[in-house]
């Protein structure tokens, strides 16, 4: 998968490093910003009771 990415991404070595950490900086953004939110009230790890 990383080579096919890899193979499509456009212009010199340069170029494609550049744009594959853009990318790989939205995903996490993404993944920061709308996925973990949206999963956290549905994780156990806030029922906290001690019994």
């Amino acid at each position: 998968m990383y080579a096919w990415i890899w193979r499509i991404l456009p212009g010199p070595t340069a170029a494609k490093a550049v744009t594959a950490l853009i990318l790989v900086a939205g995903v996490v953004a993404l993944l920061m910003f709308v996925v973990f939110p949206w999963v956290e009230p549905m994780l156990p790890f806030n029922e906290v009771a001690v019994q």
